[in-house]
């Protein structure tokens, strides 16, 4: 047994191997590169593969006296092998700035920069458990950031700019209807205000019309949360909590978020239990005992630890009112 080799026993005893390779930040490759893992697939696991939910790529039904052959050739390709069981698994991401007009923040250059910091453990099995990282460019998750043992989560600051112009254009009703706050109203002839005091910068509206875009650079960053899974294994499925209510974009390596992440990791790393996770470790020795020995500050902003805030919000995986 060796990392990101994966032995599947039948009832029969007959056994299947898997090699797990690790992809790209967001799975973008080349297609010089797709066809090249194509022609190993063929030669290698009788011309079956698949993309896994947290984008590494599987090669299935490897003959195990070829394992060490298709190793060499995927490093050749730069490609490792790993990201299975107690390690690092791969990066998941969202598109980011390149595809959406809600993100906050480059969602793959994020995935990139930590991957980069932790990538030593994707290629060994040296955690006390599996460590997921997820990266969301907005509140609406589709980078899975809020279910993830860290998650990187795109916040915006400034309100939606109200082009009264292109608001005219839109269903009005629909606009005031889609905030789950209330904070937009109508304002005659036919346009909408926005009241800072409620805005949550969620980025419904933005969905609803584009005259009232969101975002700047100089406000635009990330939120760190931590403790999230979707398995059942330890204390079940969890949300995981707000632990930094901002960092500033500072592209192209994130210092501030790959060094926050790096803390975490490396505290748990050191502290946590066998097959303990994030959350599963935090749960046992406490949040306030997590901030002090991480020495991250607590302010009135960690709201989303409120414990009866279920009762007041719709949960889910996905933002949705």
């Amino acid at each position: 047994p060796r990392p990101g080799v994966l032995k599947h026993v039948s009832e029969s005893g007959e056994a299947c191997f898997t090699v797990r390779v690790g992809m790209p930040s967001n799975a973008r490759v080349s297609t010089a590169l797709a066809r090249r893992i194509c022609d190993l697939a063929t030669r290698f696991s009788e011309g079956y593969l698949r993309m896994t939910r947290r984008h590494s790529l599987e090669l299935v039904g490897v003959d195990p006296a070829r394992i060490e052959e298709l190793i060499e050739e995927l490093r050749a390709l730069g490609l490792p092998v790993g990201g299975a069981d107690r390690s690092f698994h791969n990066v998941v991401c969202c598109t980011g700035w390149i595809h959406c007009q809600f993100a906050a923040t480059d969602a793959p250059a994020i995935a990139k920069a930590i991957s980069d910091a932790l990538w030593e453990g994707f290629q060994q099995e040296g955690y006390p458990a599996k460590l997921k990282v997820s990266v969301a460019a907005c509140v609406n998750q589709c980078g899975e950031g809020s279910t993830a043992d860290i998650g990187v989560i795109g916040i915006h600051r400034d309100l939606p700019r109200v082009n009264d112009e292109e608001v005219a254009k839109c269903e009005i009703p629909l606009i005031l209807f889609i905030c789950p706050t209330g904070a937009i109203k109508p304002k005659p002839p036919k346009s909408v205000q926005v009241d800072p005091k409620r805005c949550i910068h969620c980025v419904a509206c933005v969905g609803q019309c584009v005259g009232m875009p969101i975002g700047s650079p100089e406000t635009d960053g990330v939120a760190i949360y931590v403790g999230g899974k979707a398995g059942n294994q330890g204390g079940g499925p969890a949300f995981g909590k707000l632990v930094i209510p901002y960092l500033p974009n500072r592209p192209p390596r994130w210092p501030e978020v790959v060094q926050a992440v790096r803390r975490i990791v490396d505290l748990w790393v050191r502290e946590a239990r066998r097959d303990e996770r994030i959350g599963d470790w935090i749960s046992r020795i406490g949040w306030e005992r997590f901030f002090q020995k991480t020495g991250l500050p607590v302010s009135e902003k960690h709201l989303d630890g409120y414990v009866l805030w279920p009762m007041s919000a719709r949960t889910g995986v996905r933002f949705h009112w």
